[in-house]
Formats: structure tokens, sequence, C-alpha cells
């Protein structure tokens, strides 16, 4: 496995990452074992979670957290461990966003959940129009001071508060942060404009989540509603399940098999293909489907294929 660092800090992270949005909530503890399992056989070691994975699950928000915490007993140290904070965890708005208040509390609610004494990359999950950045760094740092967090992170930022972020940390001495992850991939392409751009000026890593739509860029859905999987069931899948979005699978799948590759390959081929990109986060829920990630992963793609990619 390819291990790549994460924006220009010195973390490194294998090129393919471990998602666990399904842990607890559709996995047992078992089956997330057989999971966890196969990903060290196969070298991945950075696993992103959040605080609110596993909302449908008996233990509710934390759930994966909580999963990952029992099964990572004895053999933390051989995982990166990513895990996010932002999103509401109840009822309460003093459950949820980026204050100093609320990231104090809830990294050590993750900390307790996961069995951990640290937190290698800790994550905004989402924007909070309501508190200035400075006072979310400035928590931050002080997490990275005390040895609770090694590494800090944005989610789902807009190109501007990223430099806002960056520079706010430059200018004040507080740890920056080193990644972004954004939903990006084949079919999802908005943040090539500027947010791609603003990583690469303030030396970001991107890790794309969604990477393959859902499943819908392994080629199982096919028109007419052929294929069936949670994205056909989801509130998702009319936008991304159009008839505009077929023909683009169409073309990228003859373009993949031409090559004597398949459309997994590409989807994730494509985006390790691009420098910016530090890990690719892919949920799995069997050992067979970790071990089709991890394969597909080894296409690097040209410059004159990127740009027929593009094309397409």
């Amino acid at each position: 496995m390819e291990q790549r660092r994460l924006g220009d800090s010195g973390l490194l992270v294998s090129a393919v990452g471990l998602g666990t949005n399904n842990f607890a909530g559709r996995l047992h503890d078992e089956a997330a074992r057989m999971v966890l399992n196969e990903a060290l056989e196969q070298g991945i070691t950075f696993i992103d979670t959040a605080d609110v994975y596993g909302g449908g699950s008996e233990e509710g928000s934390g759930g994966s957290e909580s999963q990952l915490g029992r099964l990572l007993a004895g053999r933390r140290a051989r995982f990166i461990i990513a895990t996010k904070f932002g999103f509401p965890m109840g009822d309460s708005p003093l459950e949820r966003g980026a204050s100093r208040r609320w990231i104090v509390a809830e990294v050590e609610n993750s900390l307790r959940r996961l069995r951990t004494d640290y937190i290698d990359l800790y994550q905004v999950h989402t924007p909070d129009a309501e508190t200035p950045i400075d006072e979310t760094l400035r928590a931050l740092d002080d997490l990275v001071r005390s040895g609770k967090v090694r590494y800090v992170g944005h989610s789902n930022f807009a190109a501007w508060q990223i430099a806002d972020a960056d520079w706010t940390a430059r200018t004040e001495h507080l740890a920056r942060p080193i990644s972004a992850q954004m939903h990006y991939n084949l079919l999802v392409r908005g943040i090539q404009a500027e947010v791609i751009p603003a990583c690469v000026a303030h030396g970001l890593g991107i890790i794309p989540y969604f990477p393959l739509e859902s499943g819908f860029l392994t080629g199982k859905y096919k028109p007419g509603g052929e294929g069936h999987g949670r994205l056909s069931e989801s509130a998702r899948a009319g936008g991304v399940m159009s008839p505009a979005n077929f023909e683009r699978i169409a073309g990228l799948e003859r373009f993949a098999t031409e090559r004597g590759h398949s459309l997994l390959d590409l989807a994730f081929g494509w985006l390790l293909s691009q420098p910016i990109v530090s890990s690719v986060i892919a949920s799995a829920s069997t050992p067979d489907q970790v071990r089709a990630n991890v394969a597909a992963a080894e296409w690097r793609l040209t410059a004159p294929e990127l740009e027929s990619v593009a094309a397409l």
C-alpha cells in the first residue's frame, strides 16, 4: 500500500483509507472486526470516522467511534485515526458546532468512545457560521499543545474559508489545518475550480469522500432501474442516477475497458493520479470489498489519459 503525506505535514496516511460511516449502524462487531482485520492485512492504516456516525445503531450517535474503540484495543498504534465534530449530537443547540465550549467537551467524548488518549487527525466536520474561525482554531491549538490531538483538518469548507483558516492560523501562530475532506469523484468535480487551487496554495491534502458516489461508480446500477443498493433507496438517488450521469458512466466504462481496467479501477485511479489527493476514503461492509478497493487503487493515469477523462 502506497503511503502519502497528508498535505505538507509529516503525517503519512495510506493511499486508500477506510471510512466507517456504516460501522455500528449497519455492521455488528464481528462483521466490522473482519473488515478492520482485512484493512490491516491490505496495508490500510488510515481510518476515518466521526462523532455523529452510527446514529442508526442502538448506541446512537457516537456508535462508530465506540465500536472502533472496542475493536482496536491492543492495536491502536497501528492505525492513524481521524474523527470529526460539528454536526448535531443531540437536540440541544449546545451539542453541535465549532465553539470552544463544544470542542473541548466533544473531544473528551470522542477520546472516551475511541478508548484512546490521542486523536491523530481532528476535523471540523462542517463550517460553523456562528463561531469565529479564530475561536475554533485556538481551541484546536490548545488540544494539539496538550497532546490530545496531533493534527487538525476540516471538511466541506469553501475556498475562501480554507484561505481564511490558513491565514488566521499562520498569523496567530496556531496549529494549521493540514487536510480538507471533500465530496469529490469522477462525477462530482465542483471543487476543481476554487477549492483545489486553495488547497494547493495553502499546503492542504485533499481527502475525497464518496469516491464511488454511493456505489454508482461501480457500474452496478443500470438505466431502467436495474441494480439495487443503498443509493437507489436514498434521497440522493434522483440527482445521481440521472440519464446524463448514466451516459457519462457508459463513456467512462468504455474508456477503462479499452485499457484493461474496470470502472472501479478508474474511480480510484483517477483520484490517486492527482498529487493533491492524499488518501481516498472508502467504506466497506465485507473483506471482499476492502480487497477490491485496494486492488482498484493501483492504476495511475498518464497525463493524456487524465485529459481524456476530463473530456468525457
